[in-house]
């Protein structure tokens, strides 16, 4: 599957100097201007990108996370997380699919890929991962405590359209869907329900 990352609405240029490094997040700035000549500063941020999954099993049942994490709200939302250092969007998908829920897939899709701010320079792959069967146990970081929901798809929709959620580019494309049924039979049939 050849995956492209999609480009931002506004890009870093080459002149840009990484003002600080983070452990997530950079700083770039640079010097532009106006289109009344002042000359101002402009800054963007850059962070790993991520990959989402929507898991269904071969029962097929959607598999939601209820997660914890320090210093945050209990959420619902998509297995995933980030992409490391030089890992491309599927391999992390396969790795994070693993980790979070003990599960393999059979079958890849990509449902969509979007850079969902401007003012960062992140991109969001969202994967459909079918056929999904236990092959071992969930691999958490400490950081993390993700317990499993198996959903129908209405269920699925209710949960990822709630305030818990904070997937937010898939509310959009859901919502989306609400509106255009020829676009919510798309993703029934991508998801196999």
């Amino acid at each position: 599957m050849e995956i492209k990352k999609p480009i931002s609405d506004q890009l870093i240029p080459e002149n840009a100097k990484k003002v600080f490094k983070g452990i997530i997040f950079d700083v770039y700035q640079w010097e532009q201007k106006d289109y009344d000549g002042k000359v101002k500063t402009f800054e963007k941020l850059k962070r790993p990108d991520t990959a989402l999954i929507i898991p269904v099993t071969k029962e097929g049942k959607i598999i939601i996370a209820k997660q914890e994490q320090p210093g945050k709200s209990s959420f619902t939302g998509l297995v995933g997380g980030r992409l490391d250092e030089d890992e491309e969007p599927l391999e992390a998908a396969k790795r994070e699919l693993l980790e979070e829920t003990g599960y393999e897939a059979e079958d890849w899709l990509l449902f969509d890929a979007a850079q969902p701010v401007s003012k960062i320079d992140w991109a969001v792959y969202i994967f459909i991962a079918k056929g999904c069967k236990k092959v071992a146990e969930q691999n958490l970081d400490g950081a993390e405590k993700v317990e499993m929901l198996f959903v129908d798809f209405d269920e699925f929709l209710k949960l990822t359209l709630s305030d818990e959620s904070r997937d937010e580019w898939l509310k959009i494309k859901l919502l989306e869907a609400k509106l255009d049924p020829a676009k919510m039979q798309k993703i029934k049939s991508q998801l196999g329900v």
